[in-house]
């Protein structure tokens, strides 16, 4: 065979490799598809204090591990122990109040006693003038005056009701229910609450990362200090492109491979499909809409993001952000099944050269 042949029969056995190639990644691109876009995803907590004061001590190092209600920094509590002595204070003198609020409903019954047996007294001294009255025994001036006196009496015994029932709303339904009480234990509890909370500690069992605080530090209310990621909260997200997984279902699983694992392969689960993008997020700010302009014919593809989760926890090297290529296939095909372990193999390869 002559040079011509030999070229003309590498030129073809060269397209037809490259029509197979090109044919398979746009098959593969729907049933296996792939992508390096991986990274693993974790909860951030930002830890800030509830109450604002002079940091007086930072109990934990940077990136060291701690136990959910271990302290991790300490405020000046000076002001909140002298604030919940205040209101101590105030409950003591909130009892005293209650105390005198009680002697007040007894004289109060006292005067509703005494008014009731006037009343009664005007009452009958009125029927009994009535009577000497219809008989013009009396005068009608002393029949008059008994009874502007049943008046006053009654309007006296209604006075002193209404006073009881003012101290009986103030007093509640028990000892120490009364207004002035409830309100000021509710001020002790609160004190007791921002005394606690000049300790501040872990919520759960985690690292503390990116320390950056120093005892000296004024800590504001609700505004973070510490950086704070709790074990076991790691997951893994892969963005694909919108039409690859446009067909993907349940029966699908995925294998994974970690840049700070080079040449392992781990088993993954498809747990879920996000249902949006920040750039479609419509915000009502009362302007007109944003018309996107594109003038190119073949625009990038959109990408949409896949949750992957796992049965076995996640390797300890691993932090929030390490990237993973990620490969997806239908279990029960076995030729996708085959041409995924290929492309992930060789992505384990290439990353353990790389």
């Amino acid at each position: 065979m002559n040079a011509d042949k030999q070229f003309k029969l590498w030129m073809r056995t060269l397209i037809v490799l490259f029509i197979v190639l090109f044919a398979y990644v746009i098959t593969a691109d729907r049933h296996a598809p792939f992508t390096t876009e991986g990274r693993v995803q974790g909860y951030v907590v930002q830890i800030a204090p509830e109450v604002s004061g002079k940091i007086t001590q930072v109990l934990v190092e940077n990136n060291q591990r701690v136990s959910m209600g271990e302290p991790l920094f300490i405020i000046d509590d000076r002001k909140y122990q002298i604030a919940l002595e205040k209101a101590q204070l105030s409950l003591q003198s909130a009892f005293e109040q209650e105390a005198t609020l009680y002697s007040k409903k007894e004289a109060a019954l006292a005067n509703i006693s005494r008014a009731s047996a006037n009343y009664e007294h005007a009452n009958k001294e009125f029927k009994r003038l009535k009577t000497l009255s219809d008989r013009e025994v009396i005068s009608h001036s002393k029949l008059d005056d008994a009874i502007a006196q049943v008046r006053i009496t009654k309007a006296t015994l209604r006075a002193e009701k209404q006073n009881l029932k003012v101290i009986e709303s103030q007093l509640g339904d028990a000892v120490g229910q009364s207004t002035p009480v409830l309100a000021a234990k509710n001020q002790v509890e609160r004190a007791e609450l921002d005394l606690a909370n000049t300790v501040v500690v872990a919520p759960s069992n985690g690292v503390v990362t990116n320390l950056q605080l120093e005892e000296g530090t004024i800590a504001n209310a609700n505004a973070p200090l510490l950086t704070f990621v709790p074990s076991g909260s790691l997951w893994l997200t892969a963005d694909f492109r919108e039409k690859s997984v446009a067909a993907v279902t349940h029966d699908y699983a995925a294998w994974v491979t970690f840049d700070a694992y080079p040449g392992e392969i781990y088993t993954f689960n498809l747990n879920s499909r996000d249902f949006g993008v920040a750039t479609a997020q419509q915000q009502p700010n009362g302007l007109l809409t944003q018309v996107e302009s594109n003038n190119r014919w073949v625009r990038d593809a959109q990408r949409t993001r896949i949750n992957l989760t796992s049965e076995a926890s996640m390797p300890s090297a691993l932090f929030v952000g390490s990237r993973a290529t990620v490969v997806i296939f239908p279990e029960k095909s076995v030729f996708w099944t085959t041409m995924a372990k290929i492309q992930i193999k060789l992505a384990s390869w290439l990353h353990f050269i790389y």
